[in-house]
């Protein structure tokens, strides 16, 4: 009798197999300068990865991710030049991505309207506002800001503290989705609608906030990224909408929905993150990393299909 892998095995032996590789391609793999910008790339990418994944796990999608990026990036830049206090800021800028996370899953769970042409709408439209905000160029925020800076790019006993926000979202994310009900309902929502409707889940609801919690997370995103850039440019995230993607696919969460962990999602930011750091040593271009990526997805999709398939 075929005994049946864990779990995670198979992401777990891709990214030992990929350290390996990374180790032997380029000498400055292990390097821990090298190692801890990694890690921050983890943290970036990996927070809008787990926003990503509570909607995917409802059978959605947002595609408006990077564009709250762009446009809390300006927002906040322009907020800091004048003079606002940092915690207001901050609130507003959180206030932002869950209001685009409200419009979207409004329309999604309410309307009807499938989460492709809603979250398409949103993304253009605010990356729109991104660009009327920043008059089309970019917004350097007041010197006076300074301490802000050391979110995105300060360390803490000598981690950079993008991983620590990661981290303490990780944690709230995992409890969330394991033992709460309101995780649970949002896996039944992603495996039956119609079921999690008939037990009596108020599946509009759970629809409605997956998008608020994925728009909070990616406003969290765009102020890390301001913080790290120093300077709000609403042409900022452009693409990250399918970083968040791939991230939450590799980490196991079906595009079908219905299935997926944080901790999975913590191993595909791993994975997403390697692969980059390994073509970017062996000096491939960014529009090459593209179609990696792409590819990457697709094999995903193509993997779970036939995973399902077999079922």
């Amino acid at each position: 009798m075929k005994k049946k892998l864990p779990r995670g095995t198979g992401l777990a032996g891709a990214l030992i197999v990929l350290i390996i590789a990374a180790s032997l391609i380029s000498p400055h793999f292990l390097n821990p300068i090298n190692i801890l910008n990694v890690l921050r790339q983890v943290a970036l990418y990996g927070i809008l990865g787990i926003g990503m994944t509570f909607v995917i796990l409802t059978k959605g999608i947002d595609l408006s991710v990077g564009s709250i990026v762009a446009l809390v990036g300006v927002t906040g830049a322009v907020l800091m030049e004048q003079g606002m206090p940092i915690p207001l800021m901050v609130l507003i800028c959180i206030a932002i991505g869950a209001l685009v996370g409200c419009v979207n899953g409004f329309g999604i769970s309410f309307f009807r309207i499938p989460a492709f042409i809603m979250t398409l709408g949103c993304m253009v439209m605010v990356r729109g506002f991104a660009l009327m905000i920043a008059d089309g160029g970019t917004v350097n925020p007041s010197k006076l800001a300074d301490s802000f800076f050391v979110l995105g790019g300060g360390y803490l006993l000598g981690v950079p503290t993008p991983i620590y926000v990661f981290a303490i979202v990780c944690i709230v994310a995992a409890v969330v989705l394991s033992l709460t009900p309101f995780g649970r309902a949002i896996y039944a929502v992603g495996s039956n609608e119609e079921a999690a409707r008939l037990s009596g889940i108020n599946v509009p609801l759970v629809i409605f906030s997956v998008y608020i919690i994925c728009g909070v997370l990616a406003a969290l995103s765009g102020l890390i990224f301001l913080s790290r850039l120093s300077v709000g440019d609403p042409n900022s995230g452009l693409g990250l909408e399918l970083e968040a993607i791939t991230i939450a696919v590799i980490g196991g969460t079906s595009l079908f929905g219905g299935e997926g962990t944080v901790l999975g999602t913590m191993g595909g930011a791993m994975v997403l993150a390697i692969i980059a750091n390994i073509l970017n040593l062996a000096g491939v271009s960014p529009f090459s990393q593209q179609v990696v990526k792409g590819a990457i997805i697709v094999l995903a999709v193509l993997l779970e299909a036939g995973r399902k398939a077999r079922r």
